[in-house]
């Protein structure tokens, strides 16, 4: 059941949103009609369409709430008078793009209108998404409260953009894709690593877009940077789930297919235009690649790369990768010195404090390590990476080896 309810939320959700005109009425609609599932399938039985049985039972739980409120008599008419019924006017499949093309809304600013997005069609928590953004919980929450309540008193409309309409909301569709994927590469919560499904998502949306739109080059250069990393998801994880470096993968195990894919869409993508944020990421995943071996990994390549992308789109985290290739490729010290004007934007960063811990080991400080590490045990959230992080403490009390591996610079997000 609650596969269904994860395959089927975000389509159901979106008709309700397109019918209603109302976030808040068809979210508390549809979990009214979850819980009505909960009750009855077990003893009635699965329906032959549960999505179809959902919205029907979504839809009259919002038109009850509706009803009550004389402002929303336009509403109540529009879903009375809606004659198509949500298998006829909602695939999934083929939907959930143009959801996300609807979300995407240029009245909202591009932060809000993303989250939003990932909230509604992402198939991303709150949690996961104010992660994303390096934000507190309640404080992404009451962004998104303020943005559903912008939609409805400014009355946005929720309708899916005519094609000559699409490219002013691209860059939130773009990020939207970017972010779910990043998610299920780099699951940032829960008992797993990876999240295949939204992994492959991610790749069946950014695939479609690219279909879509095979002339906007960030398009092809995301799909390409999701080639390029995805080829390495089947060696990322041992047997038993645990992380395996990246230095340590058999790169025998990485999908040969999907990087080519990948390099040739990366090809395409430099046709088109200046290269963006995305193209300038997708050069950095054909780096490793490329490269026969982790030793022949130019990570001297990838720092300019990083250093070209913090001027087109400047980040803290691009700033942290940026040193991780720089230490990589010429040594702890100058990375580490780096690291101090990004204490305070990645305090709560749970990456930043183990980068910093490895540095720290590299340059011989264990008791600081140790520390370090400590600190991004407590801030992370995802159950493998904690305790890869707990045994690289372990490690590192056990033995005065300063150049043993660590989980540090694990293959991680984007």
């Amino acid at each position: 059941m609650d596969e269904i309810f994860r395959d089927h939320y975000a389509g159901v959700l979106a008709w309700l949103i397109r019918v209603t005109g109302d976030f808040g009425v068809a979210e508390e609609a549809l979990q009214e009609a979850c819980m009505v599932a909960v009750r009855q399938w077990p003893r009635d039985g699965l329906p032959n369409n549960p999505a179809g049985w959902l919205a029907v039972v979504a839809r009259n739980r919002a038109l009850d709430a509706i009803r009550g409120d004389r402002s929303r008599a336009a509403r109540e008419q529009a879903v009375n008078s809606s004659s198509k019924s949500y298998s006829d006017d909602f695939e999934i499949e083929d939907e959930r793009l143009r959801l996300i093309f609807t979300c995407c809304h240029p009245a909202l600013s591009l932060d809000i209108r993303v989250a939003l997005t990932l909230r509604t069609a992402g198939g991303l928590s709150t949690p996961d998404i104010a992660r994303a953004f390096l934000v507190p919980e309640a404080t992404l929450a009451q962004r998104l409260v303020r943005a559903k309540r912008k939609i409805r008193a400014a009355r946005i409309p929720y309708e899916v953009p005519t094609p000559d309409r699409l490219a002013e909301r691209l860059d939130g569709v773009l990020a939207v894709l970017y972010l779910i994927f990043n998610e299920g590469y780099a699951a940032s919560s829960g008992s797993t690593l990876v999240r295949s499904d939204l992994c492959d998502e991610a790749l069946r949306l950014t695939r479609m877009l690219s279909t879509l739109m095979p002339a906007e080059s960030e398009v092809r250069a995301l799909f390409a940077l999701m080639l390029l990393t995805n080829s390495r998801r089947p060696a990322r994880v041992d047997e038993h789930g645990e992380p395996i470096l990246l230095g340590d993968q058999d790169r025998g195990g990485w999908d040969e297919t999907a990087i080519r894919l990948g390099l040739a869409e990366l090809d395409q993508a430099a046709r088109h235009a200046e290269p963006g944020r995305y193209f300038i990421q997708a050069a950095i995943a054909a780096e490793h690649a490329l490269a026969v071996d982790a030793e022949a990994t130019n990570w001297a390549r990838i720092a300019r790369l990083y250093r070209t992308l913090m001027r087109i789109a400047p980040s803290p985290v691009i700033e942290l990768n940026r040193l991780v290739a720089i230490a990589m490729a010429e040594g702890p010290e100058l990375a580490y010195a780096g690291l101090a004007p990004l204490a305070e934007p990645l305090e709560h960063y749970a990456y930043f404090h183990a980068t910093r811990a490895e540095l720290l080991r590299r340059l011989g400080q264990r008791a600081e390590a140790i520390d370090a590490f400590s600190r991004a045990i407590e801030l992370e959230q995802n159950e493998v990476q904690r305790a890869s992080l707990q045994r690289a403490i372990t490690a590192l009390r056990a033995s005065a080896d300063t150049d043993a591996p660590t989980a540090a610079f694990h293959d991680v997000r984007l």
